[in-house]
């Protein structure tokens, strides 16, 4: 048993504490400093990201980068019909300790529905924001029987980081799942978003209120341009990060 190779796989900095992390008994016994000795003790490293791997190659040399990828030929299968939207859902989706960051786009939001931009917010979580400023919010709670369906609610889909050394091991998952369902994704420069979206072509990477507002103004007023971005977003996970592009890389580990 204790001859076994072990492959150690991680995809967030799960060497340190998340801001927004849970403050519960337990989590304070969690012990940090071990991922550094496993990553030692692995016979091969599967990081998420580049981020992630610099840090796992501090300890193993034979860390690789083995991106997110999803299974687009039987869950991510479904695709947007945007040409199809009287009313446009901008959303977001992700756990509870993640709402922290839709603080980077409330103000952004208010400002399109001040001009009287047609629009719905739809954010699906574990629980609903504690803002409610915005009258567009509508909120899902996150169900796994339902995911796909309520995604598929979105027209344009949010990935907005804070820039802090935990954001940064993020491996893009919410705009990835965005952009396979033809949703054409708007993010942070932060972590693997900027590997994911290619500014302008398949979504916008947007650093400063002014960029978040130009880019979804542009997209809720343009069908056709939410209908290109979101056919070259699909592509972009059907060629680089679906579970058929990445087979070879992953079986890599094994070898």
């Amino acid at each position: 048993m204790l001859r076994k190779r072990i492959i150690y796989d991680f995809d967030d900095a799960i060497w340190m504490k998340d801001p927004a992390g849970e403050r519960t008994l337990i989590s304070q016994f969690k012990w940090q400093q071990k991922v550094g000795s496993i990553c030692r003790w692995a016979y091969k490293v599967s990081c998420g990201n580049a981020y992630l791997r610099d840090y796992a190659s501090q300890f193993n040399p034979r860390a690789i980068i083995n991106p997110t990828t999803l299974d687009t030929e039987h869950l991510h299968n479904q695709v947007q019909d945007q040409n199809a939207a009287p009313t446009p859902v901008i959303g977001w989706t992700g756990t509870h300790t993640t709402l922290r960051h839709l603080d980077i786009v409330w103000p952004v939001l208010e400002r399109l529905e001040r001009e009287g931009h047609n629009f719905v917010f739809h954010v699906i979580s574990n629980q609903p924001p504690e803002y409610t400023n915005l009258r567009a919010l509508h909120y899902t709670p996150w169900r796994k029987a339902t995911e796909i369906q309520d995604l598929l609610q979105f027209h344009v889909g949010l990935m907005p980081l804070v820039d802090d050394p935990w954001a940064r091991g993020k491996c893009a998952f919410k705009a990835l799942q965005y952009m396979a369902l033809g949703v054409p994704a708007l993010v942070s420069p932060v972590g693997m978003n900027t590997e994911v979206v290619q500014d302008g072509t398949n979504g916008f990477i947007c650093s400063t209120d002014e960029q978040w507002y130009t880019a979804l103004r542009s997209l809720l007023v343009d069908g056709e341009l939410r209908a290109r971005q979101g056919k070259a977003a699909r592509q972009t996970i059907v060629e680089r990060y679906s579970v058929v592009s990445n087979k070879n890389n992953f079986l890599a580990l094994f070898q």
